[in-house]
């Protein structure tokens, strides 16, 4: 038992030893400091404003995302319930959908021109 601890100690030292002895160094100099965000300038300011229309979007994307994984199961739903069951619960599932889609384009999320 004491060999095993001693093994597993010294072999936890060397995973924690080995980076450190054989890392390089390179310069470092400011653009390796900084973050780095794709995209991005890194010199330039980090408060530019950001587009509303892209967060509508995202927004809409996650929306219509989970109506698929609400969809996914439905045969499976189906299989359990009778027709007419069936066909109201499908039926109020995308009338809902359909109305915050409705919603969403009398407020003119979906107007890509602005």
């Amino acid at each position: 038992m004491i060999l095993f601890a001693s093994m597993l100690l010294l072999v936890a030292l060397l995973v924690m030893l080995i980076p450190l002895i054989t890392s390089q160094h390179p310069k470092s100099d400011r653009e390796n400091l900084s973050p780095f965000e794709c995209g991005f300038d890194p010199k330039n300011t980090s408060r530019t404003p950001f587009s509303l229309q892209f967060f509508l979007i995202a927004v809409i994307f996650l929306i219509f995302d989970v109506e698929i994984a609400l969809l996914l199961p439905m045969p499976i739903i189906m299989a359990n319930y009778t027709t007419t069951n069936t066909l109201l619960l499908v039926v109020s599932f995308l009338l809902i959908l359909l109305f915050g889609l409705y919603y969403e384009w009398l407020n003119g999320a979906l107007n890509w021109n602005t």
